[in-house]
């Protein structure tokens, strides 16, 4: 058995517990404490949370989306293989480290998609993009945390509240979607979701790329509307940062 190697920690910021960087092999995982987020081995829900999403914005010109959570890239990775071309895509990264294990020690998961022209890397809190960005956004993503029952801040509840999710609602352009993942149900988060004004629909995925092994939840939550076609940029979105 190849042992586990150490490669790093960082404090995610409102947290009480290091996450910390592992690798055995060619395998990667991300833990909080005892607790794995993520692993390399298991990327399928991470990547069906993108490719739903963007089943739902088929035919918009050049829609712009936000994921919160830079995680493995996996989330990314499917985002940039399903969206057209003209297509922008806002990751929301609260912590450096994980940008830097991106570019660092992970480097080879992520294959040069942080350096695609489409992409930009916000170090910022996803829920401050959402509130700063009212009506400009044709899909939200959130992985963050564990889902609704947030681990690692007790902050993030506020993404997944009656009011994180009402911000979420304005911040979405008609027809728009809010895709959230999530380790396991929460019926309390679809009627909350409901009680926005979205349309839910709740798929459960396959954590693993081969369809065996345990199952996720992705909620896709449809802002009620007009499908606008666009093509110039969008007031009120969050300016670049570096």
């Amino acid at each position: 058995m190849i042992p586990w190697v150490h490669l790093d920690s960082a404090l995610a910021p409102g947290g009480d517990h290091d996450l910390r960087l592992l690798r055995r092999g060619a395998e990667f995982s991300i833990r909080l404490g005892h607790n794995e987020l993520m692993n390399s081995r298991l990327s399928g829900s991470e990547k069906a949370l993108a490719t739903l999403t963007a089943a739902k914005l088929v035919g918009r010109a050049a829609p712009r989306t936000l994921i919160g959570g830079l995680g493995m890239g996996f989330t990314l990775g499917a985002a940039l293989g399903s969206l057209p071309a003209d297509a922008k895509v806002v990751v929301a990264e609260l912590v450096p480290a994980v940008v830097a294990w991106a570019r660092g020690p992970m480097a080879e998961l992520f294959g040069g998609m942080l350096d695609d022209p489409r992409v930009e890397i916000v170090q910022d809190d996803v829920g401050v993009l959402i509130r700063s960005g009212r009506g400009g956004w044709d899909g939200i993503m959130l992985d963050v945390d564990n889902g609704p029952e947030a681990m690692t801040r007790s902050a993030n509840d506020g993404l997944y509240g009656q009011e994180g999710l009402g911000d979420a609602h304005a911040a979405l352009r008609p027809g728009g979607v809010l895709a959230v993942w999530s380790q396991g149900p929460d019926p309390a988060f679809g009627k909350r979701l409901s009680r926005t004004g979205f349309s839910v629909e709740e798929k459960r995925v396959r954590a693993s790329d081969s369809g065996k092994g345990a199952r996720h939840v992705i909620w896709l939550a449809t802002k009620q509307g007009a499908r606008a076609q666009f093509t110039g940029p969008r007031s009120g979105a969050p300016r670049r940062r570096r």
